[in-house]
């Protein structure tokens, strides 16, 4: 099965999370107001940046798993069971490790 399609994809989410990362490293490194009430403000959107940037470096993480799956052609396989991947769920979330009823019962807990 090719997945010309999910690396592309990838490939390009990869990109763009790559942009986004460095937009919030350059805003995170601004300096501060020296007003209490807007370093108050400032605080808080740097609190929600930080956690933009965790959760876009974690998604880096999921990328990078799924090519490296895909180069030793392991992608498309459920991690926990084995069983292939349907091709809609992987156009949908090309990153996965999980088969749909995997990933459902990996929610649950």
């Amino acid at each position: 099965m090719s997945h010309h399609r999910q690396k592309l994809a990838l490939l390009n989410r990869l990109k763009e999370l790559g942009v986004r990362l460095e937009g919030i490293e350059e805003a995170l490194e601004q300096p501060h107001s020296k007003d209490w009430e807007e370093m108050a403000v400032e605080r808080e959107d740097e609190e929600v940046l930080e956690r933009l940037g965790v959760e876009g470096q974690a998604e880096i993480a999921r990328i990078r798993s799924a090519l490296q799956r895909m180069a030793q052609g392991e992608y498309g396989f459920c991690l926990n069971c084995g069983e292939e991947i349907s091709e809609a769920r992987l156009d949908v979330l090309p990153e996965t490790a999980l088969c749909r009823n995997c990933a459902a019962e990996a929610s649950k807990r």
